[in-house]
């Protein structure tokens, strides 16, 4: 006899995350929604973070194993993708926090509303303490139900990932499978380049909830890398306009592309002012 399948699939790609990772893996096993496995893969980490997921290799519902190095998170994000068995797929990066409900939350609105392909939710900003220093963040503008085309072209408009990070989202495997895996030609908008071929198969669901941590880090405040994410989000506006014709309007590009830039900068001055507010009096 095979083994029972699963509803749920948390996929947890891991790299150097041995000073979070385990909150992160805590946070999964705390969730009041018991149909779940636990994938995580270690990327041959150097930094003890494959020694500290020992402590969780008895747990049943957790399955831990290494990945090879090279290729980046995306290839990292494919291999425990693969091994997922469950009908929906989450996946949380090594160094974020779910909350005790979001398991529940999401698997409740994907069944109540049928033609549904992906639900989302807000989230939390967490420093590298994970102490809160905002709450509620994402997803203000949109709640309920969305058809998903209309969803993506909003999304392109204003420039950025209105659907969060992997944390807040949940989808079908099938889907998944569908549209080929996640779309790892824009390694800095993976999630939201995926999210959108996922919703051109049906419409989204937005909680009105936090249901999720996001930590954020010093990296994340740099120049450099505020540019480097501005510019992939562009290439994947055009690569996704290309890819779907009809979808994107001109101006839908043209406004992403301003919105894109502004937010690049407006997006490193707030990391900078949660910064000061993080450190301690």
């Amino acid at each position: 006899m095979s083994p029972r399948v699963p509803r749920v699939s948390v996929v947890v790609p891991t790299y150097h995350n041995v000073g979070h990772v385990e909150a992160t893996i805590e946070s999964i096993l705390a969730s009041t929604f018991e149909d779940f496995e636990l994938l995580v893969a270690d990327h041959s980490s150097t930094d003890g973070t494959w020694e500290a997921l020992q402590r969780f290799a008895a747990d049943p519902r957790v399955t831990l194993w290494q990945t090879p190095a090279g290729g980046g998170a995306p290839a990292n994000w494919a291999a425990v993708t693969a091994r997922a068995r469950g009908e929906f797929v989450k996946l949380v990066c090594g160094d974020d926090l779910v909350h005790p409900t979001c398991l529940a939350e999401q698997v409740a609105a994907m069944d109540a509303h049928p033609g549904v392909v992906l639900v989302c939710a807000r989230r939390d900003l967490v420093d590298t303490t994970g102490r809160r220093i905002a709450g509620g963040r994402g997803m203000t503008r949109i709640t309920g139900r969305h058809q998903g085309r209309s969803a993506i072209r909003r999304a392109v408009r204003v420039g950025t990932n209105i659907f969060g990070e992997p944390a807040t989202v949940l989808f079908r495997r099938v889907d998944l499978l569908a549209v080929g895996g996640w779309w790892a030609d824009y390694p800095y908008v993976i999630d939201e380049a995926t999210y959108a071929l996922v919703l051109l198969r049906g419409d989204l669901y937005a909680l009105p909830l936090s249901l999720a941590s996001f930590r954020i880090s010093p990296g994340q405040w740099s120049v450099e890398l505020a540019d480097q994410q501005a510019a992939q989000v562009l290439a994947f506006h055009d690569a996704l306009a290309e890819r779907v014709p009809g979808l994107l309007s001109r101006g839908d590009l043209v406004s992403g592309r301003l919105m894109a830039r502004g937010l690049a900068t407006a997006r490193r001055l707030v990391y900078l002012a949660l910064n000061r507010r993080s450190r301690p009096d």
